[in-house]
């Protein structure tokens, strides 16, 4: 039975064109994300209610990711991108229901015993003094009524591996747009009413409508005919689980990182929301050009593997990892340049200047590595392409396990500080453990990386920085936020005309490659 053919099914294009469209959407909501922190601050500071909202994410973040999470979405691509290569939308159909509608049941019951066990998780995760002054009631409160939401999330990423797998894009992009943009209407119109739960009211609305309706409504428009099916023995629920199994048991840095953070951070009132405040802008650059990459691949590098091209699919992996961590570099030379007059933004209403300096130095730490995060991102997925789940799930869980103790001695020897240091070398140390083992395991060899254009972009990088850095050094002092986007705007003419220039000067193919992207984007924005 052929498929409908709708709007929703006419952004089908190439990796680079795909993650294009992501990073429009990640820009769209990246700025979003930037009003929502600059209101959030501007309301409640870094005080008890901020640091009790930001803490209240992490058990359900935690439930999600260990019996779902990225093995949802990721799972099921490789699994229904088979069905389709062999023509079997039925059985794609019939395996996305099975797995959906068991996975949900298993969700909930999960779901309602951490809400029982919700106080004794506040306890360990963020000790007894975080416990029992306001912050603790508060976080517990707030965990409760943001469990439930994962089950919306959990449908929206299923859904929405159904579209991947046909490469639209189109919902996913919108879903990130949509979910901060709730969260700044219910800031705006419920906190006089609801204080900070205004901001859960935000997040609880944002995930039903941009991640669970919309991609729902999106498989439907590509004929997907799903009924209720709850079978723990069905094969194809099994064949998901042997998959998505070694992602559930295993652990990553990417989400262990924030876990130590607030561990840590939970010891001074305000702690909590400065280093997430540094790590939520360094995040806004950074999903523009890492997870949306990373996303866009995964489709495509599932089906190079599968049509047996492993050349293709090592190259086309160097090519990916290449371009990334040659754009990281450079964005990364933008970020610290600028970061104090950045981070200067947010500063007004219960955010003082003390907050802003603080939160400058902790985000030009992250920066630093911003391209090594993009770049995991992904040499996971050219495993998870490949079929394998079990090496990522292994050399991750090490990675953290050895991490820990650095945290708690960079904790302890250098505050906050340390705990950003201690990120940077831990996710140093899994993007290279995972480049290695792709390479020893012969899917995605070194050789394919392209080292001439990575060292034109490091001296670009390096340049750019440079000049960006001389010419706000050399502005009269600022005391304003129009003052402060002035400085920003210099600084970025001048690293953008220095990093395009030392490129084009050096030879490099990444100017004309970056302004091919841009006619595919704007036909699917």
């Amino acid at each position: 039975m052929p498929e409908p053919t709708s709007p929703a099914q006419k952004p089908r294009h190439t990796a680079g064109s795909a993650a294009m469209l992501l990073m429009v959407s990640a820009l769209l909501s990246g700025i979003l994300g930037l009003v929502r922190i600059k209101y959030v601050n501007y309301i409640f500071g870094a005080g008890v209610a901020q640091d009790a909202y930001r803490a209240a994410f992490k058990l359900p973040d935690l439930v999600s990711y260990f019996l779902v999470g990225s093995a949802a979405s990721v799972s099921l691509i490789t699994m229904l991108n088979r069905f389709r290569t062999a023509g079997d939308d039925e059985g794609a159909d019939r395996a996305l229901s099975v797995v959906l509608t068991t996975m949900f049941v298993v969700l909930a019951s999960v779901m309602l015993v951490a809400a029982i066990l919700a106080p004794q998780f506040v306890r360990i995760a963020y000790g007894d003094t975080f416990l029992h002054d306001a912050r603790g009631p508060l976080c517990i409160a707030m965990t409760r009524l943001l469990l439930p939401a994962q089950l919306f999330f959990f449908i929206g990423s299923m859904m929405s591996a159904r579209l991947q797998v046909r490469k639209i894009f189109l919902y996913q992009a919108c879903t990130p747009v949509i979910y901060n943009g709730c969260i700044v209407l219910g800031a705006v119109f419920l906190h006089k009413q609801l204080g900070v739960y205004s901001l859960v009211v935000g997040v609880i609305a944002g995930v039903i409508i941009g991640s669970a309706l919309l991609n729902t409504l999106g498989a439907l428009r590509t004929g997907l005919r799903f009924r209720p099916i709850i079978g723990f023995r069905d094969p194809a629920f099994l064949e998901w689980l042997r998959s998505a199994l070694p992602l559930m048991l295993g652990v990553s840095l990417v989400m262990f990182d924030g876990i130590f953070f607030n561990r840590f951070a939970a010891t001074d009132v305000g702690g909590l929301t400065l280093i997430n405040n540094a790590k939520d802008l360094f995040n806004a650059p950074f999903n523009i050009i890492g997870p949306a990459a990373g996303t866009a691949s995964l489709p495509f590098f599932a089906a190079l593997f599968q049509q047996g091209r492993a050349f293709d699919f090592s190259s086309s992996v160097g090519r990916s990892v290449s371009r990334l961590f040659a754009v990281g570099m450079l964005v990364s030379a933008w970020m610290i340049a600028v970061a104090p007059w950045l981070m200067d933004l947010l500063r007004g209403g219960k955010f003082n200047r003390s907050n802003a300096a603080q939160t400058t130095r902790l985000f030009e730490i992250f920066a630093i590595t911003l391209a090594l995060w993009a770049v995991q991102g992904i040499y996971a997925r050219a495993f998870y392409a490949a079929s394998d789940t079990k090496t990522p799930a292994i050399a991750g869980t090490t990675i953290v396990v050895l991490s820990a103790p650095l945290y708690w001695l960079m904790f302890r020897a250098s505050g906050m500080t340390g705990l950003a240091i201690a990120s940077d070398v831990g996710i140093l140390a899994q993007t290279a453990t995972l480049a290695f083992l792709l390479h020893r395991k012969r899917l995605v060899s070194l050789a394919h990386l392209e080292f001439p254009e990575l060292g034109r972009a490091a001296v670009a990088s390096l340049a750019a920085f440079a000049a960006a850095a001389a010419t706000v050094h050399f502005m009269p002092p600022v005391t304003t936020h129009p003052g402060d986007l002035m400085v920003i705007a210099a600084g970025s003419t001048t690293w953008g005309i220095a990093a395009f220039g030392i490129l084009l000067a050096l030879g490099s193919k990444l100017p004309a490659q970056i302004l091919r992207r841009k006619a595919p984007a704007a036909k699917l924005a």
